[in-house]
């Protein structure tokens, strides 16, 4: 089956001509209930791990110190926007503790790596190991193939700067107040509130690679390489949801496919078209993983938002 975005409600660059330069496009993965193989991108599947290479566990200081969770896998040849790995590496494997235990603060994830050349890879891991123990459901996915589409996406609204940001910010706020003087004059519930460039313009909800980061809980931060002082570029987004209230307008087609799944579904209330992964981040946002493009072999860096 083939996932496909709607057409964007509005033509972006007709109403801000200066956002043609910040264009970029992203890979929605769109992951749906299946049962891949070592051989297929996917999430929530056994891995191309090679046999006799040891598990990665985690290393970080706290009472847990078993396997780290497999949480996907992605094949450049599947995902176009995916950045490239360092030395021909083609095959990203993402890993995370299952539990909340790390950081300053003690409350934070704890997120690892690893590239590789697929072609290497001759005999597999099986089994593959599993925590005996999680500290939340949510950090278990459910196994998922995946159905990868490009999209168009531009910056989130508040990296948007000078004469341009504050065009767009004037817009944003005369959609906002449109859809309240809506609501407070009780129109029909279910006539569609006006397009905002947040919601339906910018950045695409959901799994994906490349792309532009939202900043939704902290707003914009550095993410500028820790090694080499380079900017750097948003590798992976791992979302709690393919779509929420704000964004419905991202919500997939075919909609037969999606029946039965309410964008406004509420957390925890089963894995369905809007939560396909069962997959939770934080309180129920997403991971954005960055990468360097000067070198790919730079430490990544992660925000929960």
């Amino acid at each position: 089956m083939t996932f496909t975005t709607p057409p964007r409600p509005l033509d972006a660059e007709a109403l801000f001509p200066g956002l043609a330069a910040h264009r970029a496009t992203a890979t929605r993965l769109h992951p749906r209930a299946g049962r891949p193989t070592a051989r297929d991108s996917h999430v929530g599947g056994p891995l191309l791990w090679p046999a006799g290479e040891p598990w990665p566990v985690c290393d970080e200081p706290h009472r847990y110190s078993g396997p780290l969770l497999a949480v996907a896998q992605l094949y450049s040849r599947d995902v176009p926007d995916l950045a490239p790995g360092s030395d021909g590496c083609d095959l990203l494997q993402v890993f995370w503790c299952p539990f909340d235990l790390h950081g300053p603060t003690g409350y934070g994830m704890h997120v690892r790596l690893r590239w590789r050349r697929s072609a290497e890879v001759r005999e597999v891991s099986a089994p593959q190991p599993q925590p005996e123990r999680v500290g939340f459901d949510g950090y278990v996915p459910e196994p998922c193939v995946l159905h990868p589409e490009q999209v168009t996406e531009y910056p989130y609204i508040e990296l948007l700067t000078g004469e341009l940001g504050e065009r767009v910010e004037e817009w944003e706020d005369a959609q906002e107040e449109a859809a309240y003087e809506a609501e407070d004059e009780d129109e029909d519930e279910t006539a569609a509130a006006p397009p905002t460039y947040q919601g339906d313009l910018s950045v695409a909800p959901g799994w994906k690679a490349g792309g532009h980061a939202a900043w939704n809980v902290t707003g914009p931060g550095s993410t500028d390489c820790r090694d080499c002082g380079h900017a750097m570029r948003l590798l992976l987004t791992v979302d709690s949801y393919e779509w929420r209230s704000d964004s419905e307008s991202w919500r997939p087609l075919p909609a037969e496919a999606e029946a039965g799944s309410e964008a406004g579904s509420e957390p925890g209330s089963g894995v369905d078209a809007n939560r396909p992964t069962g997959v939770a981040v934080g309180n129920f946002g997403k991971l954005n993983v960055f990468a360097c493009p000067r070198d790919p072999a730079h430490p990544h860096r992660f925000s929960v938002q």
